[in-house]
């Protein structure tokens, strides 16, 4: 799950993914099962070839769909892995990789890599997979690996220059900040929390109310939530923990969880909003996702 996730952006589909690799597993038989010396690398190997087909076919779904597309957010910091104690890993730095590539800013980076970038990016930046145990999961030698491997890192490093700490976390008194002067309805007060150069990218699915394109300027991106928060009266902005970094959850008045907010950081100020709206992707959020996916 921990793999998948990263390589779809999507619990649901990192879950199909998961179920179905198990499918293949049980469906090998008991001797063919036995033949298999390392189990969980079999598994793993698979995974990433059925996630590895899911993004192919995801690009053309998200490039028809209405909108802008952001990964499923997740509440908290799951780990969906075994090793270690209580599924986090031994290694601080094994931590900090898990932790760090969990981020929306992150994921939404890796939406820039090509599918193959994308599965060569989480097995070998992320899990510390060899680029020859990567290959046979892309069907490629272990140098072309390695090729895709760095593409997709000069990509995650044009995309976050000069605009995020690739992998970093909004401080908590930002995020405080941020929230009381939108909650606050105060426009200066917001915008003084921005980055002149801000934007925001808000994901309704085509179910709800969206901009169809990027909003840019501290301003405009103030006057987006501003007008989001008159819209809705009974609003209720919350503090809380979205894909392991500080963020917000934006709650109506019986507690339904209407919108997730994660902030992308530069030079102190914040510099991205990320808005996901779409009520498929809050599903967990409103305690309606499938169970045990953390």
């Amino acid at each position: 799950m921990a793999a998948a996730y990263r390589m779809l952006g999507s619990v649901t589909d990192a879950e199909d993914a998961v179920q179905e690799a198990y499918a293949r597993w049980y469906a090998l038989g008991d001797d063919r099962r036995r033949d298999v010396r390392v189990p969980a690398a079999w598994l793993m190997t698979t995974v990433s070839r059925i996630c590895l087909d899911t993004l192919r076919s995801a690009r053309v779904r998200r490039e028809r769909s209405v909108g802008e597309w952001l990964p499923e957010p997740v509440p908290g910091s799951p780990t969906w892995t075994s090793c270690g104690a209580n599924g986090v890993p031994d290694d601080p730095a094994e931590q900090a990789a898990l932790l760090g590539s969990l981020d929306l800013a992150v994921l939404v980076v890796m939406e820039t890599m090509s599918p193959a970038e994308r599965v060569a990016f989480v097995l070998h930046d992320v899990f510390s997979y060899r680029y020859e145990e990567i290959s046979p999961v892309l069907d490629r030698t272990a140098q072309a690996c390695r090729q895709l491997a760095f593409e997709a890192r000069r990509k995650a490093r044009a995309a976050s220059a000069g605009n995020t700490d690739y992998g970093g976390r909004v401080p908590p008194e930002v995020r405080t900040a941020f929230r009381l002067a939108w909650e606050a309805g105060d426009l200066t007060a917001l915008v003084r929390q921005l980055a002149p150069g801000a934007g925001a990218v808000v994901d309704g699915g085509g179910l709800v109310s969206a901009p169809s394109e990027p909003v840019r300027g501290a301003r405009e991106v103030a006057g987006m939530l501003l007008a989001a928060r008159r819209r809705q009266a009974d609003l209720v902005i919350d503090e809380g923990e979205v894909n392991g970094s500080p963020g917000l959850v934006a709650r109506d008045a019986s507690g339904a969880v209407l919108a997730v907010v994660a902030l992308g950081m530069a030079a102190g100020a914040v510099h991205q909003v990320w808005v996901v709206r779409d009520p498929r992707k809050l599903l967990r959020w409103n305690g309606l996702g499938r169970v045990g996916t953390g």
